[in-house]
């Protein structure tokens, strides 16, 4: 069963969720926005431990604490390893009061009928076992709506809940994540269509059964406050999804009682060639500018 403590942290939502699951497809890009180099990175090995560099520089920061952050989603490969002889789940849970999470999903399928699927996650059963066994305190997963077309995007809420009712029975909690692209002419459509339909699925949860949920920052102010009121709904957070830094605050401070989850707008500005004055004076202040608009 999931932590009542770390439970309460995730609903009062006093903070945000940083997202530090890069897989290997996105590996590259963030390592590359960070300031290393492709000739750097000889190997999927050598990236791995780059990237664990990178998110161990963050996760050790100062400002990185509970009094901002309330969560981390962690990639597979982080969850195997440690910060500062620690493993990284239990480092950030008690030494710094940050709940963590386990991205599950293993990339997307081509997109059919407007949507990218997730593929299949093959032996999903072990890994949720081993995620309770490594303190993990939720999941993620991750597909993409890219048009507002109906059939389409129920196949894709279908395909997260129903991966998300065996998350929750292996006692985890689910971070269901339909993304719309936000660059879709008919976003205000697709979000119109995945609110009718994530409002269908959760009001046919069992009493005890608790999701979160992450989303596009919405084009309609407040759009998804049904789903952030819902007994049956933890949390919804919010993705930057692209969106520069300064506008995912601006949008975010417009959508009340949600919280950021967000990656690249975390990371934005942060570099290799930065002493750790000048790395934590800037992850400082990014910090602080998403707790703000997470809290507004």
């Amino acid at each position: 069963m999931p932590n009542q403590e770390q439970i309460d942290v995730i609903k009062a939502g006093q903070g945000f969720i940083a997202a530090l699951d890069q897989s290997g497809g996105s590996t590259p890009k963030a390592l590359a926005a960070y300031g290393i180099t492709p000739d750097k990175i000889l190997s999927d090995n050598k990236m791995y431990q780059l990237i664990h560099e990178m998110r161990s520089r963050i996760v050790m920061s100062p400002d990185f604490t509970s009094k901002k952050v309330i969560g981390a989603i962690l990639f597979e490969d982080t969850v195997n390893r440690s910060f500062q002889n620690k493993k990284s789940a239990d480092y950030l849970w008690e030494e710094r009061g940050i709940v963590p999470f386990l991205k599950v999903d293993k990339g997307l399928s081509e997109t059919d009928e407007g949507v990218q699927l997730m593929k299949e996650i093959p032996e999903l059963d072990l890994l949720l076992s081993r995620a309770v066994d490594l303190n993990l305190f939720g999941t993620k997963m991750r597909s993409v709506i890219k048009a507002a077309n109906a059939t389409g995007i129920s196949k894709n809420v279908k395909q997260q809940f129903t991966i998300g009712a065996r998350i929750c029975e292996n006692g985890l909690i689910p971070i269901l994540e339909p993304e719309i692209a936000i660059g879709i002419p008919d976003k205000v459509e697709a979000e119109i269509i995945l609110k009718n339909e994530l409002l269908n699925h959760v009001d046919a949860l069992p009493n005890t059964q608790n999701i979160m949920l992450k989303l596009t920052l919405p084009e309609i102010d407040n759009h998804y406050r049904e789903l952030i009121e819902h007994k049956n709904v933890l949390s919804v957070v919010a993705l930057s999804g692209g969106y520069k830094r300064a506008e995912a605050n601006n949008r975010l401070m417009k959508n009340k009682s949600m919280i950021a989850s967000f990656s690249r707008a975390l990371t934005e500005g942060l570099s290799v060639q930065q002493s750790d004055a000048e790395f934590n004076k800037m992850l400082g202040q990014t910090i602080d500018s998403i707790y703000q608009a997470s809290i507004s």
